[in-house]
């Protein structure tokens, strides 16, 4: 009893001084170094930051964003993402010239924060408190000042997606505290400087997506605390170094896109390891693979796809408690038969390879399997293919599995069945024809008979919005300046050209906020006003998830007017339906038949949308393979909506004139009744016939 009171007031006691510190009243800090306080607001002005960010008239440590102090310095400043003044937005520049009056400055991140300009190379002469530099996306150019090294507190150095020049300084190597060094997405070139193998604390090192030449230096081996090392999408060369297998704490390997070569080091992996994502795709390695890797208990991600290895996939059973991974070794030469080893994995492509034999059930699911030697497989090479394969190792091929008895009388039955299938189907399709035409006859008569023959025009004149009704910008996404577009489409150059519209000139750009988009440019001295005010109106009216999305648009010049929609990842129909497989063959790959259901399916629920849920009913009148566009899931999003029309008084037509769309006068523009009757029916396909196939 006497334990149990103790302990109830040990808790009671507990709370109390729990409360008394969440509750106990802190000192607001304060800037105190007139210095500073000056520098701060130079830094403002240059920089041309709004007031909403950093107000006027009161303290910056307790009252600006991004500004952190202690013992009344300045020890933090963080820009990332702020917006500049309209003033500010006119000449951006790398202006931060006040930031040598920050003797204390430990962290710099302007990430995100346009910066036009090169390093200054003050920054590694100056600056020597700081720890955290962090300049990601920010538009700079120019070269790493060598300066760079003497900044012996540094971190953490972040300086990717920038247009950064020139080759990587080695005086980086001095920078023996470095954590994380990231100079991704940038157009580097030279050599990587085998200092860098020097950095003991090194954790990061990401040098993708540059241009980055020869060999990967040995010294990289040393760093023993390495976790995560991405060197693809380069141009090295050469072999993988040995040393690498040095690396103990890597957890991940990201090697691809690059030009390297030879076989792999037997002791480039160990068992146990702590990889769990390995990626050495579009290389020219050779040989085996080592068999370790398939022992790699935390591997979630396997990808060495188009390379040239060679081997038979080991035989033994994977790990109970491994999680489910992902494997691509396509575009190799793996043979043999497909073993156990694949269980592990919940997402395969083992395409563009030489497996043969019957394909056992845990394979099956998520799994590519073209372009192989599998039995009962479709998609797959020929027999002389793969038997030459086998032969050039000595070994025999299973010509697609022993041959099925009485061979004669099974070819006897298959020709009957696909006859019969043939004539069946044909049948079918004849009878639905008829039942169809023998319905719209029957609906047209009825029409006919109590409304009378002359049923008058479908489609309103395609008029621009009347005076009285105005348009609602506010609705029709964001208003960009003409300067965001151009630096966008990088001045509308041949290069972001995507085609020329009958509405006006699609490109293709990215917006500052990284987002991909395509922007229609209407020239109004060769296209008529009426077309882009027309668009705009329908944006303004209607709104659909079979509709391209609208994000914005810009109007402030006089001759040019333009809109922007949302990127769409896979094109057109007519740019998917067959896509080359790759650039050194002549070979088209098509898309299978579940992707074509589902582009059909979201072609009619947007025709349906605009048929029977708009009021009045509206007509596309520019239905094509290449008005059907597909974002990235190959989800369909209406298109070229600049030919639109509203349907005039809709119960006074049949559907014969509906479907032709028969013009109000001879002089009406666009295609005849019979014509696009023939574009409903063909698709407009006649260039690319094997789209209806």
């Amino acid at each position: 009893m006497v334990d149990q009171r103790n302990i109830g007031v040990a808790l009671v006691l507990f709370y109390l001084l729990l409360l008394s510190l969440l509750f106990k009243p802190t000192v607001e800090q304060r800037l105190s170094s007139s210095i500073e306080f000056t520098a701060l607001f130079e830094l403002r002005s240059s920089l041309g930051l709004t007031s909403r960010d950093w107000p006027r008239k009161v303290d910056p440590c307790s009252s600006w964003n991004g500004i952190r102090c202690e013992n009344g310095s300045v020890f933090g400043i963080n820009i990332s993402g702020f917006r500049r003044t309209t003033v500010g937005r006119q000449n951006p520049r790398f202006a931060v010239n006040s930031l040598v009056n920050f003797t204390r400055l430990v962290s710099f991140n302007a990430s995100k924060f346009l910066l036009p300009g090169s390093i200054p190379d003050w920054f590694g002469r100056r600056l020597l408190t700081l720890q955290v530099l962090d300049l990601r996306s920010c538009n700079i150019t120019g070269v790493i000042p060598s300066s760079i090294g003497n900044l012996s507190n540094l971190s953490i150095l972040y300086l990717s997606d920038n247009r950064l020049t020139g080759a990587i300084p080695s005086s980086l190597s001095r920078l023996l505290s470095l954590s994380v060094l990231d100079l991704s997405k940038n157009l580097l070139t030279g050599s990587i400087p085998p200092g860098i193998g020097a950095l003991s604390r090194l954790q990061i090192l990401n040098l993708s997506s540059n241009s980055l030449m020869f060999s990967i230096p040995a010294q990289l081996g040393d760093l023993d605390s390495l976790v995560d090392l991405d060197l693809s999408s380069n141009s090295l060369s050469g072999l993988i170094p040995e040393d690498l297998s040095g690396l103990r704490n890597l957890q991940r390997m990201v090697l691809g896109n690059n030009g390297l070569t030879g076989l792999l080091p037997v002791n480039l992996f160990r068992s146990p390891s702590l990889l769990q994502v390995i990626v050495l795709r579009n290389n020219s390695f050779t040989g085996e693979l080592p068999e370790v890797i398939w022992s790699i208990s935390g591997l979630n991600l396997l990808d060495i796809s188009h390379n040239n290895f060679t081997t038979e996939l080991p035989n033994f059973a994977s790990y109970d408690n491994a999680t489910a991974a992902v494997l691509d070794i396509s575009g190799n030469k793996f043979y043999g038969s497909l073993t156990t080893v694949l269980r592990r994995f919940s997402s395969m492509n083992l395409s563009e390879n030489y497996f043969e034999g019957s394909v056992p059930d845990f394979v099956l699911g998520n799994t590519s399997l073209g372009t192989n030697c599998l039995q009962n497989v479709s998609n797959q090479r020929t027999l002389t293919d793969c038997v030459s394969f086998y032969g050039e190792r000595g070994l025999s091929f299973d010509n697609f599995g022993p041959p099925a008895p009485e061979s004669g009388k099974s070819n006897s039955n298959r020709n009957r069945i696909i006859l019969a299938a043939v004539l069946g189907g044909a049948g079918f399709i004849m009878l639905l024809t008829l039942f169809l035409l023998l319905v719209l006859r029957v609906r047209t008569r009825r029409r006919v008979s109590h409304r009378g023959i002359d049923v008058g025009p479908v489609c309103a004149e395609t008029t621009p919005p009347s005076p009285g009704l105005a348009i609602n910008f506010s609705s029709l996404g964001d208003l960009f300046t003409y300067q965001q577009l151009l630096q966008a489409t990088g001045d509308f150059t041949e290069a972001n050209l995507i085609k020329h519209g009958h509405s006006g000139d699609l490109f293709k750009g990215i917006l500052e906020s990284g987002l991909p988009v395509v922007i229609k440019r209407v020239d109004l001295q060769s296209i008529k006003k009426e077309v882009y005010l027309s668009e705009l109106d329908f944006f303004n009216r209607f709104t659909h998830t079979r509709l391209v999305p609208l994000l914005g648009h810009c109007l402030e010049k006089e001759n040019e007017k333009f809109l922007v929609y949302k990127y769409m990842l896979n094109g057109d129909l007519l740019s998917s339906l067959y896509r080359k497989i790759n650039s050194e063959t002549d070979g088209l790959q098509s898309l299978d038949w579940i992707t074509r259901l589902k582009i059909a399916i979201g072609a009619a629920e947007g025709l349906s949308y605009l048929h029977h849920e708009c009021t009045p009913p509206i007509v596309h009148r520019d239905v094509r393979a290449s008005s059907i566009l597909l974002d990235d899931k190959f989800e369909v999003r209406l298109g070229s909506l600049s030919e639109v029309c509203l349907q005039e008084d809709d119960d006074r037509q049949n559907g014969i004139t509906r479907l032709l769309q028969l013009p109000r006068s001879s002089s009406e523009q666009g295609s005849s009744g019979p014509m696009r009757l023939f574009h409903l029916l063909y698709g407009r396909m006649y260039r690319n016939q094997h789209l209806l196939s």
